[in-house]
This record gives C-alpha cells, structure tokens and sequence, in this order.
C-alpha cells in the first residue's frame, strides 16, 4: 500500500515507521511514575532528591542531546543517528531489569534520556523531509495525535503492571525493538524528488535558508504554551484535593486532559483551514477559557475546563511544527524541529522553579494561585499577539 506524501509515495511500512519513533518520544520517565511509592520501600536508603533524580535526570539529558542530534542529523545523516539514539534507548530499558540499586538506576534513567534525545527531534523531522502541503500537516496532526494517545495508555499499561511486579513497567523501554524493525523501510522510501546524494534517503520538500526569526518565535511560543498547560498535571491533584474531592478524580482528569490533546491531531487539515496563522492568538484564548473554568468548585466543570485546556494545546503543537517546517530547508528539518521541540523540555524543568517563585513574590500559598496566573499570563499573550496581528 502507498501513501501520498504530496510530491510521490512512500509505503506504509515507511509510515508506520515514523509513528512508532513518534510513540516512544512520550515514553522517558514514564515507568518510574507508577513505582515512585514503592522505591522508597525497595530502597530504604535512598534520599529524596535520588529519587526525583529518577525522574528529572532523562528530562535534564535530553535537552543538550535533542540539540545534537539536530546537528549530527544534518553531517552524518538521519539514519546513523536514528539507530543509534534506538539501540541506546533499548540497551536503557533492558538495563532497568539489572539495576539493583538506586544509583544504578539514575545511571540508567540518564542514558535513557541520550536515547530519548536522540530520537524525539527526529520523529518530527522525518514528516518535515518525507510530506509536503496539506499531507505534512495532517501527518504532524497524527504524530502529536499518537505521541498524546501512547502516553495515556502507557501511563494504564505501566500502572497496572507496577501492582504486579516493580520492575514490569520498565517493559515500555523496550517498545524501541518495534522501531528498530520498521525503520529500514523509512529509509527505502522511495517518494518522488529523493535526493541522492543524502544518504538518509529522504525526499527534501524545501529550498533556500532558515527563517531564524520566525524559527524563534515559535520557539518563544511553544515554550509559552506548553509552561501555560503544564500546570493542569503539576497542579490539578492539590486543587482538587482543597475543594475535597476523590484523588482518583484528578488521575481521570488528567487522563482527558491529554485526550483533549490528542483529538485535533486527527482533523488538524480542517482546523488550519479555519484558523490559518490566528492558531497562536486563538490557542491562547481557548486554554485561558479552559484555566479560568478549573477555579470552579463544580466538577461538571473543571472536567470541560481540562478538555478545553487540552484542545487548545492540541491544536497549537501540530500547527507549530508545520510553521517551523515551512521555514526550514528540508535540508535544516532536523536543527529546526530540534530547537522547537527542546522547548517543551525547558518548559517541563523550569515550570515547578518559576511557580515557586512567582508564589513566594505574591506571598501565598494558595492552590488557585496557578492556575489564575496562567490564565492571566495566557490571556495578556493573547492580547499581545492580536494586536500584533492588527
């Protein structure tokens, strides 16, 4: 079977291919969530920061390295740094089984975010040098679609297997064995206008220079719009814990929150057509609606105020790589998409730092507070961008 990539063909192995890569960008870290509990049981020395080191480490690696692999992508090729990102990420997780210690495991946490690093730029690069048009949109909807999806059911499968056995959710580091088999077909692609002398065998689908402006306005953006969001999974158990409900309330939330992101993935042709270049302004707009909705104490609600947050995220992440394809040479994919996207692990770590800070300046301690001044930093960006665009 072919698929259309707007300019030729490729196989729909080759695509497959690329899907898998874009599924295990959402899988780092995700097997130490379910066992945080029981690590402190299991290791009864371990310190408290050894065992956020567990979580924070493969976020911290995975920075430099997205923006080196970006580099390496473009000198040596996509598919030697491809494979080697794969077998890193692979050799991390069969090494999870073998670590008998909390040190052990920070050693191997921190190798599974070279891995990571290595892999997460170029799950969207890929799209950028195989797809063209309206086919690279709708291809960039679908990789934010099953990054979003392979996280919500992950986060199920890891959280299951963690009340059988502590170490059976390290089995998601193995999903790379998936990749490492479709990926040879992406580099067999054969879609018309692949240039030969570019020994990752990818079609490019642009010329001429990078748009280093337009490039750092989204990354200024997505970092904005992804700190904005963040709080929803940082933030939303302590909330909903002051207005007195359930904790299992805040998992089911949280879980249609990255629902809500995933779905305008699916028709994002649709969304762009409506929108065009408005998508930051009414992003914007729609997760400060979403934010505000959250300080109800009605769950009805904060439930529609979750989805909303999330479908604006989910409308904004898509469209944000299709802008920094659009100014980036098939040639640079892999620079550009790494700067890009390296701005949602800048978001990840400094978010808790900067919220802490912005309470201790305004003296409270309140479980609003955060969501009020997200929605209030959303809302006067989305002013700031209107006016701009007049």
């Amino acid at each position: 079977m072919k698929i259309k990539t707007g300019k030729g063909y490729i196989s729909l192995v080759a695509l497959l291919g690329i899907w898998s890569v874009s599924a295990l960008t959402s899988l780092p870290g995700l097997a130490v969530s379910p066992i945080m509990g029981q690590l402190s049981d299991i290791f009864p020395s371990a310190t408290e920061l050894e065992l956020q080191m567990l979580t924070s480490i493969p976020s911290l690696l995975i920075i430099p390295f997205m923006l080196l692999a970006g580099r390496l992508a473009e000198r040596v090729g996509y598919a030697k740094v491809l494979y080697v990102g794969l077998v890193v990420f692979l050799l991390s997780g069969v090494l999870c089984f073998f670590a008998d210690s909390i040190g052990k495991l920070i050693v191997v946490s921190g190798l599974l975010g070279v891995g990571a690093g290595m892999i997460i730029p170029l799950s969207t690069a890929l799209v950028s040098r195989c797809f063209v048009g309206e086919y690279r949109s709708r291809q960039f909807g679908l990789v934010s679609a099953i990054s979003n999806l392979t996280l919500v059911a992950a986060t199920a499968f890891t959280g299951y297997l963690a009340t059988v056995y502590w170490k059976l959710p390290f089995v998601v580091y193995l999903f790379p064995v998936i990749s490492l088999f479709l990926v040879p077909w992406i580099f067999r692609c054969n879609a018309v206008g692949v240039d030969e002398s570019d020994d990752s065998g990818i079609a490019h689908s642009e010329s001429g220079g990078l748009n280093v402006k337009v490039l750092i306005g989204n990354m200024l953006y997505y970092l904005l719009v992804t700190y904005v969001v963040l709080v929803v999974t940082l933030n939303l158990p302590f909330l909903l814990e002051e207005y007195g409900y359930h904790s299992g309330s805040a998992g089911v939330l949280i879980s249609l929150f990255f629902l809500a992101i995933m779905l305008p993935g699916f028709f994002i042709n649709t969304i762009r057509r409506l929108v065009e270049e408005r998508f930051r302004f009414l992003s914007l707009v729609v997760i400060a609606m979403g934010l505000f909705m959250l300080l109800f104490h009605s769950l009805p609600i904060m439930t529609i105020g979750c989805f909303v947050v999330g479908f604006g995220y989910g409308v904004a992440q898509p469209l944000i790589y299709e802008s920094t394809a659009r100014v980036a040479p098939s040639s640079r994919a892999s620079v550009a998409m790494a700067w890009v996207m390296v701005m949602n692990y800048v978001a990840i770590v400094l978010a808790p730092f900067v919220m802490d800070a912005a309470q201790m300046f305004f003296h409270t301690k309140s479980e609003q507070f955060p969501f009020v001044l997200n929605g209030v930093v959303a809302t006067l960006f989305a002013v700031l961008l209107f006016f701009r665009s007049r």
